[in-house]
């Protein structure tokens, strides 16, 4: 997935202070955005204390709430920055994924360029601690070694005592069996969705209800400022790796979903979700990323939108919301 530069230039200059957004008047209710400066590819965590983290790329925010952040630090330190080579692969830090495995903070990211496809990779780093400095570990795959163009936007999940990692932009969606510590490969890639832009997804992730898994990814461009037309489709399976069907039974293999979230006139490019998150009530949430019409130069900021059920099928609205009432959430454990 394409990343803009001024998104990038905004988290590594530190315009971390403006995080907060306009006040609601109800104290009981969020506005959107929750982060206004440059915050794409959102993947969020609840640690063990009940603390959220937010990860965007090398960036990492922290809440008790879920819609109120303030800025942790940058993920990695000086020669650890991963995006300078130690890794075998040149370029970015993109698409953080923040997960807790086995008493440790695992990170998954790529590191790409620009037009780089052939040869981004995803890469795993650790930490005692959520908000780092988290080490690298190792080059999981890069795109020539799995031949998978464009191997970027990492999505782990854990389903029936193993662990898998998901991945892929517009040339398909696949994924892969990981060791018990999440930190190597030890299974053969299988691909769950299809390939050819601008129908295709990337920036998936995957959720488990009532027996059925949802795929959700975004479709389109994500990084033409108001001219982006990223949006959010799903598909659903009764198996993690498919075959995942819309509601008329046509496949994700072929590009056929459900819509989930678009644009409209406050926001442009609604996509690349993180994880789903329950709050303490049970009700389902999802962070993404959006261009702002009124702001278009912070970049995509980061938004907040409530998940409901409906006929077995996940609902958002279809567009972004510019608030809703906060997530139920009991205060972190001291």
């Amino acid at each position: 997935m394409k990343r803009n530069l001024i998104s990038l230039i905004a988290v590594l200059l530190g315009t971390f202070a403006a995080v907060e957004p306009a006040a609601a008047s109800d104290p009981d209710r969020y506005v959107n955005p929750t982060i206004v400066t440059a915050a794409p590819d959102p993947s969020v965590l609840r640690a063990p204390d009940g603390t959220f983290y937010l990860s965007s790329g090398s960036g990492i925010w922290k809440s008790q709430n879920l819609t109120d952040w303030t800025w942790a630090r940058m993920a990695f330190e000086g020669a650890q920055d991963p995006g300078d080579g130690h890794l075998g692969l040149k370029g970015e830090v993109w698409a953080s994924d923040l997960n807790y495995i086995n008493g440790k903070y695992v990170m998954y990211f790529s590191v790409s360029v620009w037009g780089g496809e052939w040869d981004a990779g995803i890469c795993v780093a650790t930490a005692d601690s959520p908000e780092g400095p988290y080490t690298w570990q190792k080059k999981l795959f890069s795109s020539k070694e799995v031949n998978v163009q464009n191997s970027i936007d990492p999505f782990y999940i854990e389903d029936n005592g193993k662990k898998y990692l998901f991945w892929g932009s517009f040339s398909g969606i696949f994924g892969v069996e990981l060791s018990d510590d999440g930190l190597s490969v030890v299974g053969e890639k299988r691909q769950i969705a299809g390939k050819g832009w601008p129908d295709s997804i990337e920036g998936t992730c995957i959720y488990k209800r009532d027996g059925y898994y949802y795929l959700i990814g975004s479709r389109g461009s994500c990084c033409e400022g108001l001219q982006s037309t990223y949006n959010l489709g799903v598909a659903r399976s009764k198996n993690l790796f498919g075959p995942y069907t819309d509601k008329n039974g046509g496949l994700a293999m072929d590009n056929c979903y459900e819509p989930l979230l678009q644009g409209n006139d406050l926001v442009k490019g609604p996509g690349h979700c993180s994880e789903v998150i329950v709050d303490d009530n049970g009700q389902t949430w999802l962070y993404y990323h959006g261009w702002d019409v009124n702001r278009p130069d912070e970049g995509r900021l980061a938004y907040l939108g409530r998940l409901d059920w409906i006929d077995g099928w996940p609902d958002m609205g279809t567009y972004p919301s510019t608030g809703d009432k906060k997530p139920f959430i009991r205060p972190a454990k001291p």
